[in-house]
C-alpha cells in the first residue's frame, strides 16, 4: 500500500489511533452517551403510545412531562408570534424554560443530544467517508440564516407554521409515532444530500434550528476546550468527525485567540473531537476554563 493510499485509508477511519490509544470503548464513550440520549429521549416520548405509560405527552415541539413540566420549543414559539398566534401561558412558561438550559448548556447541544435527524446525517457522515466521496459542494453556511429568517417570514406570510410542514425534526418525530408515509422520502432526501451532494450539507449549513440554537447559546457555559493541543499531531481525525470543523482551529492552532476553549456557538458540544483525538487533545469543560496542559 502506498503511502497516499494509506492516507486515504486513515481519512476514511478516523479514530483508529484512539482505539489504539485508549480502547474501543475510551474512543466511542461520547457517541454513545449521545446515542443513548437520544434514544432515550425517544423512547419516553414512544412509551405513552406504544406501551400506555405517559412519561412525555406531545412532541418535540411541545410536551408535557409527568402531566407537570411544560417544555416548548422557543423556535416554535416564534414561529407561533409571527404567525399572530397568541400562545397559551404554559407554552410561554414552557419555551422559557427550555431557552434557559440552551443559554447555559450550548443551543446545539438539541442539535446533537436530541434532534433525531442527527443519527440520520451523522449515518449518512459516516457511509461518505467510508466510500471516500470527495465531490459535491457545500451551500455557503450563511444559508441557514437565511432559511431561518424565511420560515419566520413564511409564518407571518401565511398565518400558519409553515415551516413545520416540512421540517425533518417534525417529520422524523411524526413518522415514529404515525408512520413514516411520504415524510419518509423528505429523511432520504436528506441522507443523500448529505451522502452525495454536500458534506454535512444539512446540519452544517442549511437547517434553520441549527442556526436558531446557534444563536441562542451564544453564551454558554458549557463547552468543549483542548487543553493539550500541544499534543496535537495534526492528524486531522477530529476535523473529520466533527459536524462544524471550522469552530476547532481558534482553538487548538491559536489562531486569532489565546484561550483553549471553543466558543464557536456553532460547536454542537457532540463530543466527537474528544473521542477520536488519540493524543487526548479535548476535554469538556465551562466557558472559563482557560487551563492548558502544557
Amino acid at each position: 500500500m502506498s503511502p497516499s493510499q494509506a492516507a486515504s485509508r486513515k481519512a476514511a477511519r478516523p479514530g483508529r489511533d484512539a482505539v489504539a490509544a485508549k480502547g474501543w470503548l475510551a474512543a466511542h464513550k461520547w457517541l454513545l452517551r449521545r446515542r443513548a440520549c437520544q434514544a432515550g429521549v425517544l423512547a419516553a416520548f414512544l412509551a405513552g403510545p406504544w406501551f400506555g405509560v405517559w412519561i412525555v405527552k406531545g412532541n418535540l415541539s411541545s410536551s408535557l412531562i409527568l402531566d407537570v413540566l411544560p417544555l416548548t420549543d422557543p423556535y416554535l414559539l416564534m414561529q407561533m408570534l409571527a404567525a399572530g398566534f397568541v400562545p397559551a401561558a404554559t407554552a410561554v412558561t414552557g419555551a422559557l424554560i427550555l431557552a434557559a438550559f440552551y443559554l447555559l448548556a450550548g443551543g446545539r447541544v438539541f442539535c446533537a443530544w436530541v434532534c433525531p435527524v442527527n443519527m440520520i446525517t451523522d449515518a449518512a457522515g459516516w457511509l461518505r467517508r467510508r466510500l471516500e466521496i470527495k465531490a459535491g459542494h457545500a451551500p455557503d453556511a450563511r444559508s441557514r440564516y437565511w432559511l431561518l429568517a424565511g420560515t419566520l417570514i413564511a409564518a407571518a406570510a401565511t398565518g400558519s407554521l409553515a415551516w413545520e410542514w416540512v421540517n425533518p425534526v417534525s417529520i422524523a418525530h411524526r413518522g415514529l409515532l404515525f408512520g413514516m408515509g411520504a415524510g419518509l422520502w423528505f429523511l432520504a432526501a436528506v441522507f443523500f444530500y448529505d451522502l452525495l451532494v454536500a458534506s454535512r450539507g444539512w446540519c452544517g449549513h442549511l437547517c434553520p434550528m441549527g442556526a436558531f440554537y446557534g444563536l441562542l447559546g451564544k453564551t454558554a457555559l458549557l463547552r468543549v476546550a483542548a487543553p493539550g493541543r500541544d499534543a496535537c499531531n495534526d492528524c486531522m481525525d477530529c476535523f473529520a468527525v466533527c459536524p462544524e470543523p471550522q469552530v476547532i482551529r481558534p482553538a487548538v492552532k491559536k489562531a486569532g485567540q489565546e484561550s483553549p476553549v471553543i466558543r464557536d456557538a456553532l460547536c454542537t458540544t457532540c463530543g466527537r473531537c474528544i473521542d477520536v483525538c488519540g493524543q487526548r487533545v479535548f476535554n469538556l469543560t465551562h466557558r472559563f476554563d482557560q487551563r492548558s496542559s502544557s
